[in-house]
């Protein structure tokens, strides 16, 4: 519950700010589970995935800023002891507060905390349902301006969210319920316009 109201809090900030400068950046990623789940069927786990990530970003001041991580859908091949067995697709928007390091030079790290969700879009083979879930996100990354470029940059990052969504599978390959522990980490590389 804490983790939805400080979703929510993050967005109303994001939606009210009428003032500053926004980015828009369009990235590709490569969004990699980091668990696996142990179940009474054996070790399930979802496989690595690459994505198209755009996100919207809206600077406060130089240093505070507000980014939403937006996405095509993922495709996951669900594995039960290396054995392929379901597949699922979803959304995952990020909302992350985020502070930048700026300084005098072209090269602007940051580091960012805010909260995720796994928004099921689709569920194939023994996956009967997959539920949506919520979860806290982290980033830490950079933005570089060369020198020529007046508003564009190229960036690179990497997040961490905590997303464990309920499975629930078919009567036919043992029924039951379980946690998918897919805690992805998620590297990004792309460009980024600042207006």
């Amino acid at each position: 519950m804490l983790k939805q109201i400080a979703l929510v809090s993050l967005l109303g900030m994001s939606a009210s700010a009428m003032a500053g400068e926004w980015q828009v950046k369009v990235g590709a990623s490569a969004l990699a589970p980091s668990s696996d789940t142990r179940t009474t069927l054996g070790v399930v786990k979802a496989d690595s995935e690459l994505g198209f990530t755009p996100s919207v970003e809206y600077f406060f001041n130089d240093n505070f800023s507000a980014e939403l991580l937006l996405a095509t859908p993922f495709n996951h091949d669900v594995l039960l002891d290396g054995d392929k067995v379901a597949k699922i697709k979803h959304l995952p928007p990020t909302l992350t507060a985020k502070y930048n390091f700026k300084n005098s030079t072209r090269f602007t790290p940051y580091v960012g905390l805010g909260g995720t969700a796994f928004i099921a879009w689709d569920e194939e083979g023994a996956a009967k349902d997959v539920k949506e879930a919520f979860g806290v996100a982290g980033q830490i990354g950079f933005n570089f301006q060369p020198a020529d470029a007046k508003n564009w940059g190229v960036y690179a990052d990497v997040r961490y969210a905590d997303i464990s969504p309920e499975v629930t599978l078919h009567d036919d390959v043992g029924g039951g319920k379980f946690d998918l522990d897919i805690d992805p980490i998620v590297y990004t590389l792309g460009y980024s316009y600042k207006f």
